[in-house]
């Protein structure tokens, strides 16, 4: 089974859907988003949604209401396609920590939904997810996935493994590769058990072979859909591993045994 291990719900959802067709991709694990950089025909209109991403990665622009939409986007992309997505559900990290832990009860463990994620905490703010962490221990330890390119810092990486370490029944994904700061992402994922490392949007390849080499076993094939392309995003881990075991394993093996698939 190839796995995409990072994807957001597209507008229309049926793009999403030929897009992995494409790329021979038969599950992919699906985020919900507010940005659609999607929906775009023109420059202007990309700056718009981008600037919705902007603001949601820097901590702002995250109102009830839009947060809101993007769980009911996901619920109709499930509902439609339950066979080709695995839904993993976000939680607002603005909120108390006992409000937080009702979210994940209701709005991931109630709803069925494989994990919690892509979380997006403001740079220099990684700390904050210590009560999702909290929270997915208690429901026998939920994968959590959180955003590794910019604006997340380097030191923002390092807090996330010293707080994988207090959580170890807890799988945490960094996504991205952990951006520009891939090689101290390796590290730290390398070296602390219950961590993984996603691969998508990396732009220069021998970070995908380094990463792959040193913890094969839990490295996770994404493309981060619409912002990559799963067809480039396969051809990429393809072309840096041998074919076998390790290429399956990065291409969903590795995925499959994560989620319990």
């Amino acid at each position: 089974m190839i796995i995409d291990a990072h994807s957001h719900v597209h507008d229309p959802v049926a793009n999403h859907i030929a897009l992995l067709d494409e790329a021979g991709v038969d599950r992919a694990v699906l985020f919900p988003t507010r940005p659609h950089p999607e929906r775009a025909t023109d420059l202007a209109g990309l700056r718009r949604e981008m600037a919705v991403l902007h603001r949601a990665l820097e901590g702002s622009g995250n109102g009830a209401d839009s947060f809101a939409r993007a769980q009911q986007e996901l619920a109709a992309a499930l509902a439609a396609h339950p066979d080709r997505f695995i839904g993993f559900g976000s939680v607002r990290l603005d909120a108390a920590p006992e409000d937080i832990a009702e979210a994940v009860a209701r709005d991931v463990v109630d709803r069925g939904l494989h994990g919690i994620g892509e979380l997006t905490p403001p740079p220099g703010g990684a700390a904050t997810v210590e009560p999702v962490l909290r929270a997915a221990h208690d429901h026998g330890g939920l994968p959590v996935v959180v955003h590794g390119s910019a604006p997340t810092t380097e030191p923002d990486l390092h807090t996330l493994a010293r707080l994988s370490a207090r959580y170890p029944s807890v799988p945490l994904v960094v996504s991205q590769v952990g951006g520009q700061h891939w090689m101290t992402a390796i590290e730290l994922v390398r070296d602390t058990p219950n961590m993984y490392l996603e691969l998508s949007t990396a732009n220069i390849v021998f970070a995908l072979r380094l990463a792959i080499r040193e913890i094969p076993e839990r490295t996770l094939f994404g493309s981060d859909a619409p912002y990559g392309d799963p067809v480039l995003a396969r051809a990429m881990v393809e072309r840096v591993t041998p074919s076998g075991e390790v290429r399956e394993r990065v291409l969903g093996g590795n995925s499959a045994q994560l989620l319990g698939l």
